[in-house]
């Protein structure tokens, strides 16, 4: 099984390889294209997060606060704690009478450079700030709506992390009983499967053909919500909004940690999930461009606009002298 997409050269001599798993499925759940192992299983992460936002489109609690399409896509986010995001959580968690205390996600680290004129240089970030506040956010307003409880929300037996899991294996025609659970670095169950079933659920998101009218316009909203408003789903000088703003309504995605990554064509009614065996996520970009330009699911000239995301820098010394070069040597190959 060569499923080497990465090599890296000093001089004459590959001095290491990166390893992935990749797998392209259509609506129907057929396999079209592979890497690897397309059985290969592993956690969703926050790839998920656009699925563990079904409920709060489908229980009517979107609707029920007045949440605005922004508000709807950073439910579905990993963000970088911008303004612009922490107003959005803000926003919902007042509109849904919650308050910052409610959210149980902790704090990440975030980037001072970027303006933040709520957080002073020397206060640490805050749980708002936190990558996953907007996901939070939603499985907190959509617990309340329902009258469920809002302190255990984070528990696998609550609720919401039932539906979540029974909704997540229906999307991605895997059955539940084989799902295994696991806990999301932001403390809320995250689920494990095969990445084939991943990138079938991914497709479904992209153009949702074969289910309930209800649940075809929930997707469809979070899939809108996310191709229209791509900076709520990442960020300033990230590759999941760089991507969906140049893609202009012909790519959904959503990438999350230990190097997962899922996609959608709409179009082309197909998902995409990608995986790197040794967690490295600073390639996945590149492994992304190579998979939709081998799709054909990018113009020229959109391809032109994300260029720098396509291929790696040189390989230097501490001389600024070039001794090396990362290649990629993707290939998908077609399921007959």
């Amino acid at each position: 099984m060569d499923n080497i997409v990465v090599r890296t050269w000093r001089g004459e001599v590959i001095e290491g390889v990166f390893r992935a798993h990749i797998a392209v499925v259509n609506t129907e759940g057929r396999l079209l294209y592979s890497v690897g192992d397309p059985s290969y299983t592993t956690y969703w992460r926050s790839s998920s997060k656009p699925l563990q936002a079904l409920p709060l489109i489908e229980s009517g609690a979107a609707d029920e606060y007045h949440f605005t399409e922004e508000e709807i896509a950073v439910t579905c986010a990993s963000h970088s704690g911008e303004d612009f995001h922490t107003d959005a959580v803000g926003s919902i968690l007042h509109k849904a009478g919650l308050s910052e205390d409610d959210l149980q996600c902790g704090a990440h680290e975030i980037d001072r450079s970027l303006h933040r004129r709520e957080l002073a240089p020397e206060q640490p970030p805050q749980r708002i700030h936190s990558n996953c506040s907007g996901k939070h956010s939603g499985m907190l307003t959509t617990s309340k709506n329902m009258g469920w409880p809002t302190v255990t929300y984070r528990d696998p037996e609550h609720p919401l992390q039932r539906l979540n899991r029974q909704n997540v294996a229906e999307l991605s025609a895997y059955p539940s009983e084989d799902i295994r659970i696991g806990i999301d670095g932001c403390g809320v169950p995250v689920f494990s499967m095969p990445i084939q079933n991943m990138a079938h659920a991914f497709s479904k998101l992209a153009k949702p053909d074969g289910l309930s009218d209800e649940r075809a316009q929930a997707l469809s909203r979070l899939r809108d919500a996310m191709m229209t408003y791509p900076h709520m789903i990442a960020g300033s000088r990230r590759f999941d909004s760089d991507l969906m703003r140049e893609a202009d309504g012909t790519v959904v995605c959503k990438g999350g940690a230990a190097a997962l990554h899922c996609l959608g064509l709409p179009d082309q009614g197909i998902g995409i999930a990608i995986k790197i065996e040794d967690m490295d996520a600073s390639i996945i970009p590149a492994i992304a461009m190579a998979v939709l330009r081998q799709l054909d699911g990018l113009t020229e000239e959109v391809a032109s606009k994300l260029d720098g995301y396509a291929s790696f820098p040189s390989v230097k010394n501490t001389r600024d002298e070039v001794v090396g070069k990362m290649e990629i040597t993707l290939k998908l190959d077609k399921v007959s």
